[in-house]
């Protein structure tokens, strides 16, 4: 069951860890074909077998949606969400290949109420994308608008 959070029952500090999903290769490809990035560190073997990555690597913008994802599926409590109102310092710092498991983790760390039609105030989350081996594969901050 899901708890929905109005923007005055939210408190700074709260800590939320989602559950793991396996990024795979028709995930890489599905999203090139969506995104219409075909860069071949993300589809060519061959390619990336020359690179330091020595395999094709996950598009960090489907990191993002993947994190995204799995933040909206956690289902104890969030907030009562009017719309996703942007990302700040938003970093790939470690490369996913296909077959790596990861989760999200955010922490809620500032409030700002907002005179606004629809939404009592902005939230924002301290967000990681962690993968199995415990390495921050995207690191940002991601702002809602919340009732």
């Amino acid at each position: 069951m899901t708890v929905s959070l109005a923007f005055d029952d939210l408190e700074v500090g709260h800590e939320v860890v989602t559950h793991s999903r396996t990024v795979t290769e028709a995930d890489v490809r599905n999203f090139a074909g969506v995104s219409g990035d075909f860069n071949p560190l993300h589809l060519s073997e061959e390619h990336t077998a020359e690179t330091d990555f020595g395999e094709p690597i996950a598009h960090g913008a489907l990191l993002f949606a993947i994190a995204s994802g799995l933040l909206w599926q956690y289902r104890h409590e969030r907030p009562d969400v009017v719309a996703f109102y942007g990302v700040d310092s938003l970093r790939f710092t470690t490369p996913v290949t296909m077959g790596t498991s990861v989760h999200a983790e955010s922490k809620l760390v500032a409030k700002e109420p907002k005179d606004h039609p629809v939404g009592n105030g902005v939230v924002r989350y301290e967000t990681r994308l962690v993968t199995d081996e415990d390495e921050t594969a995207l690191s940002c901050e991601m702002l809602t608008l919340v009732t």
